[in-house]
């Protein structure tokens, strides 16, 4: 496909030709129906019998089938005109935006697709002196165009071949064939269910032009934002959309509660009687505040409108989002820098009371604290810098209104999601496979380590721990990846990594526990203990109050944390400042 090609061919002939195929399956439905009544139904109510009879009937019901196949095949060659008439006409619409833009920005456009321009600031035609970025922009705008017209093409031949092959050596009478037809047609406006191995979507999404990948974005944003193996790109935009009607959503049921009623209904001996209205009232109107601020507080986060600035339109490197939700206490993926690019990639699993208002805040600045160090690793090792940086709340965090932090129930259902976003980021990616990180802070490490235990494994390189209280196995080899990539940041005094085995705890056993397990953590032996396995890096000491909070750099605390975090993000785990074992 080349520019004149594009730019001048006339699609309405496609769509004449939908049109006769749509009169032609008409007129044909029109004959079965006569079919039907002058001769199927006048048949069965004939006193016609015998053998003969027999024969007869049951080749006219196979004929009647047949008829009714050929029918639903000639149904789908008109689907697939019109799809390709969609295809075409949105990748010669997008073609000619881009060369009008061209011409307003004074640039030339040749028909091999090479951009010049004036650059004499003295002569009227001057194309400005941001005029490079410009034919770059353009440029990749026309490539997108002939390659969206070149999958139409490809989309349409390879539907039509086989409709006309079926047509030519009868498989299209086939009812069963017919079918199977259908059902591959009807995939390609139809949305693969939540779950959907990640794989399979990759390759749904890949059968569809870009103007359905477009209209599926409008029209399917909560659906496609959260699938795992649809590319990030396309999640971020539809997340987006999502993102805003939630906010709308929230904001017309909060209206949509009325005033706040009466908090009491009177006093009897002096003490307030509570309204029970005021207190349904009271508790959906927290909840829904609540989320509220969550999502404002992403949003603001996606606007730049936020004290450090970074975010916004044009961040660099720019903010995705990869995940948006209302389900439990809400979900939010984040990436500084796209997964589906970067051949170094990191995603973090935060632990107790991580919620959705802190996705906007100081998490998202925890995951680019994470790139900057990924990249200033880089550096150093005179490396191009090549990284994405996920922040991943795709479950319910424990919080400390209840003993959730103290079970394992959220991890084993955080796990699952986990471990099939990840291989959704493993099918996406681009060019030769990323050098995956995972990480886990506090009850995360528990996710993630749930994670690993999923069929199929955890599909990283390399697995990060910090401030665990144990992640569900005894060693770091059960975690599937090799106890040499399995890497540890214990503070000395983090009271959430010191936690005890729950056997410590009951009077009695104390003693038998600390013999029995010496290494035990409340869920599992101690990742920082050298019977553990793991690969351990130097951590500031920090106090009871603030060292588990110091693994990212917070407050410029946490010694050597960061940096260690940052080479093995990198792929250079080996750099490590290291530290014994426990």
């Amino acid at each position: 496909m080349d520019i004149k090609t594009l730019h001048d061919a006339d699609i309405i002939g496609i769509s004449t030709a939908k049109s006769a195929f749509d009169t032609l399956a008409t007129a044909f439905g029109q004959h079965i129906e006569s079919w039907q009544h002058d001769v199927v139904d006048r048949l069965g109510h004939s006193e016609w019998t015998g053998t003969a009879a027999g024969h007869a009937n049951t080749r006219i019901s196979n004929l009647g089938t047949e008829l009714q196949a050929a029918k639903q095949e000639l149904g789908l060659v008109s689907r697939a005109l019109q799809d390709a008439y969609d295809g075409f006409a949105a990748a010669q619409a997008h073609l000619i935006s881009a060369l009008d833009d061209a011409k307003k920005q004074k640039l030339t456009v040749a028909d091999d697709g090479g951009i010049t321009w004036d650059k004499d600031p003295n002569s009227p035609n001057f194309a400005g002196n941001d005029a490079e970025n410009q034919a770059k922009q353009i440029q990749s705008r026309i490539t997108a165009a002939l390659n969206e017209a070149d999958h139409a093409d490809q989309a349409i031949n390879t539907r039509l071949a086989h409709l006309a092959t079926n047509a030519s050596n009868g498989t299209g009478l086939d009812s069963a064939t017919a079918k199977a037809d259908q059902a591959a047609t009807d995939a390609l406006s139809q949305v693969p269910a939540a779950g959907t191995d990640p794989n399979s979507v990759k390759a749904w999404w890949n059968g569809l032009t870009d103007e359905q990948q477009h209209r599926m974005i409008l029209n399917h944003p909560d659906q496609i934002g959260n699938l795992d193996g649809i590319p990030a790109a396309a999640r971020n935009d539809a997340n987006r959309t999502n993102l805003k009607n939630l906010i709308q959503d929230r904001n017309r049921q909060l209206n949509d509660l009325g005033p706040e009623p009466k908090q009491y209904l009177g006093y009897v001996k002096g003490e307030p009687v509570t309204n029970p209205e005021y207190e349904k009232w009271k508790a959906k109107h927290d909840a829904l505040k609540k989320q509220l601020e969550g999502f404002q507080s992403i949003q603001d986060r996606l606007d730049g409108k936020v004290d450090d600035g970074a975010g916004g339109p044009s961040s660099n490197p720019p903010l995705l989002l990869l995940g948006i939700g209302d389900q439990g206490q809400g979900r939010a993926i984040v990436s500084w820098g796209d997964p589906d690019k970067a051949r170094n990639v990191s995603s973090l699993v935060p632990g107790l009371n991580s919620n959705l208002a802190g996705v906007g805040g100081g998490d998202a600045a925890t995951a680019k604290g994470i790139y900057d160090a990924a990249v200033q690793s880089a550096r150093y090792n005179n490396e191009p810098p090549s990284v994405a940086s996920v922040f991943w709340l795709g479950y319910d965090a424990p919080q400390l209104d209840g003993p959730s932090v103290l079970m394992q129930d959220r991890a084993n259902e955080g796990g699952a999601a986990y471990q099939k976003f990840l291989t959704g980021l493993r099918a996406t990616h681009e060019g030769a496979p990323a050098h995956m990180t995972a990480q886990g802070h506090s009850y995360g490490s528990l996710v993630v380590g749930k994670a690993t235990q999923q069929p199929g494994g955890l599909p990283v390189d390399d697995i990060v721990l910090v401030g665990s209280p144990g992640v569900g196995v005894d060693k770091a080899s059960q975690l599937g990846i090799g106890a040499d990539h399995v890497y540890v940041g214990t503070a000395k005094n983090d009271p959430v990594a010191d936690a005890p085995a729950p056997g410590m705890l009951v009077p009695g056993w104390a003693a038998y526990e600390a013999i029995a397990h010496p290494d035990g953590a409340w869920h599992g032996t101690d990742p920082a203990s050298q019977s553990f396995g793991g690969q351990r890096f130097s951590v500031a000491d920090g106090t009871m109050t603030d060292s588990h909070d110091n693994y990212f750099g917070k407050h410029g605390k946490g010694g050597d944390s960061l940096s260690n975090i940052g080479k093995i993000v990198s792929g250079h785990g080996s750099t490590i400042t290291r530290e014994d074992p426990r």
